[in-house]
């Protein structure tokens, strides 16, 4: 067991999340595509919709002849489709042009919030320039029988590869209370760790410095039983405060620690009435827990 300090409850929270297992994501297969080109021919992929940051795509090509990749907005392309003049061509946008491919990984960057569509064309053309082939294949008539490019694109996905299915914790309030003090100790009995490293945070709010300690129930027991065994029965947790009248402090607790008690103890004498608030969290799992 140990004692940690810290300055707000959130960042408890943050902290009990990143000491899990963290997921791990990596590109994972997702659809295999097959096409035939004839000379000159372009086919229309996939279309991406990248969120507000924008996003990558990842896929294999593999083609029996040279093709032309890249991504264009998927509005302009459409539109290109629709309208296959000069003018509308000239005004496409092309990101991530390669070139002279027939075996590789192809990646793009994509900018946020636009769908973008995946064009590949056959490079069997006089002129390669992507602008020139397409409006040629669109405004063609009758096509020449040439042997076709055979193609292939490998569609992937980022996923989670690792660790998918991980435990979720929720904060859960224990104790809330402002009480009146007397000489006499506080007992409470707060819980039995249901994990390793389970945390449970502690605010008190006091008039007189207070001593207050989380311990094993056994010897919270034996404090309620004998008032005076306190000082000894402190040496038996690092989850204790001494001299404090507000503080918010977190211990750490392992299932071999066993049932815990809060003890709270005014550490001067005083006289009239006085109340002290305590509160007391710890972190639950509350879903995926066996994982």
């Amino acid at each position: 067991m140990k004692v940690t300090f810290t300055l707000a409850l959130l960042l408890c929270a943050i902290a009990q999340s990143s000491s899990a297992q963290q997921k791990t994501f990596d590109w994972t297969r997702a659809s295999d595509e097959v096409v035939r080109l004839d000379p000159a021919d372009y086919h229309t992929g996939r279309v991406y919709r990248p969120g507000p940051g924008g996003g990558n795509m990842h896929i294999d090509i593999q083609a029996k002849q040279p093709v032309t990749i890249a991504m264009a907005f998927a509005d302009e392309w459409n539109n290109a489709l629709q309208h296959p003049d000069p003018a509308t061509l000239s005004n496409l946008t092309y990101r991530c042009m390669r070139e002279h491919v027939t075996t590789t990984t192809y990646e793009c960057h994509l900018p946020s919030e636009r769908p973008m569509v995946l064009i590949i064309q056959d490079e069997r053309i006089p002129n390669r320039a992507m602008l020139t082939g397409i409006a040629a294949v669109l405004n063609r008539g009758a096509k020449k029988f040439i042997s076709p490019n055979d193609l292939k694109i490998t569609y992937y996905s980022w996923t989670c590869v690792t660790n998918c299915i991980l435990p979720e914790y929720q904060w859960f309030r224990l104790v809330k209370e402002k009480y009146e003090l007397t000489s006499v100790p506080k007992i409470y009995s707060l819980l039995t760790p249901e994990r390793d490293g389970q945390q449970l945070s502690v605010k008190i709010k006091a008039p007189i410095p207070m001593t207050i300690a989380v311990l094993p129930s056994k010897f919270a027991d034996q404090i309620y039983d004998k008032p005076d065994t306190m000082s000894s029965a402190l040496s038996n947790t690092s989850c204790k405060q001494r001299g404090v009248q507000s503080l918010t402090f977190d211990c750490h607790f392992n299932l071999t620690d066993g049932p815990q008690s809060l003890v709270i103890k005014p550490d001067t004498s005083f006289s009239g009435h006085k109340k002290a608030e305590i509160e007391l969290q710890t972190v639950r799992c509350i879903a995926n827990c066996g994982q």
